[in-house]
């Protein structure tokens, strides 16, 4: 490791669990996720001092240690790393606050630090983040790419943004990611004409249709059929929710370009609608859609 005096003093804060856990699903080697993470968080640290003229005067973890199978705080201790033991829970975010606690408070207190690296990827960081930059901190964010929120990464910028890929050690390699996907059983369309009379004149208006070539369009199609069956209209609000948590990877510029693909492509029409203080805007299924028949066997 090669260091300074002229180097910045950085401080690392550290979502343990987040690390662990993705390498425990994605290792193709099965080995221990701990090892690899201690080594990963060893080589960011060089990285640092080399690559960014960052001392890492600090460095905190934080994770439910008694989950993990193998002990964790003694190796992450002797490598310059306090451990901070976080009570698991059902909701997640209770590491994200301890973090975010500790990172204000770093700020507010140690005014030496000057560089603050989150290895995380989870949009709840992104208000610290803000703070953090609106007094003119370097932020830095590690995380892997399939584990980083399109969001937080627009936040902090693409040239901030480390890749912990690269400081897992040679020829360990990563499964690719995959996606759970259930069948749906949703309604069939109108065949009475009772049933036509019922569903809106516009439903049956959209866009010639066209083949979903895109992975990420075609998921976009699956979350609107997984939540909101039985719905004759999706309001775009409550839709784009869902794709936030479903596909926390985008960011939201990309999640709103998908709605305008899946129209483009004649799945769905856009209408706008008339409403008390505001008006809204709602998604019309085109049942007829080949896509949207393959997802929807009984159609």
């Amino acid at each position: 490791m090669i260091t300074s005096t002229s180097n910045r003093a950085s401080a690392l804060f550290i979502d343990y669990e987040n690390i662990y856990y993705f390498l425990k699903n994605r290792l193709e080697d099965g080995k221990d996720p701990n090892d690899r993470t201690i080594h990963l968080l060893r080589e960011l640290r060089d990285h640092l001092a080399d690559k960014w003229n960052s001392d890492s005067v600090l460095m905190h973890a934080y994770a439910d240690f008694e989950r993990i199978e193998e002990n964790a705080m003694g190796p992450l201790y002797l490598l310059g790393v306090t451990p901070h033991y976080v009570l698991g829970s059902d909701h997640k975010n209770a590491a994200d606050m301890h973090l975010a606690i500790d990172a204000l408070t770093v700020f507010y207190t140690r005014q030496e630090i000057e560089t603050f690296v989150i290895v995380a990827g989870d949009r709840d960081y992104i208000p610290l983040l803000k703070h953090l930059q609106q007094y003119n901190k370097r932020v830095l964010v590690a995380s892997f790419p399939d584990n980083v929120s399109g969001d937080l990464l627009q936040i902090v910028g693409k040239e901030r943004f480390l890749d912990l890929i690269q400081f897992l050690p040679a020829g360990v390699s990563l499964k690719p990611a995959t996606v759970n996907r259930e069948p749906v059983v949703l309604p069939k369309p109108p065949t009475t004409m009772e049933e036509a009379i019922a569903t809106p004149v516009a439903a049956r208006q959209f866009r010639s249709w066209r083949k979903i070539e895109d992975e990420r369009v075609r998921r976009a199609l699956e979350v609107a059929l997984d939540h909101f069956r039985g719905k004759t209209e999706i309001w775009v609000t409550p839709y784009l929710n869902k794709l936030r948590s479903e596909m926390t990877m985008l960011a939201e510029y990309e999640r709103k370009a998908l709605i305008s693909e899946l129209e483009d492509v004649g799945a769905i029409r856009v209408e706008k609608r008339r409403g008390e203080p505001n008006d809204y805007s709602v998604i019309l299924l085109n049942w007829n859609h080949p896509d949207v028949q393959d997802l929807n066997p009984e159609s």
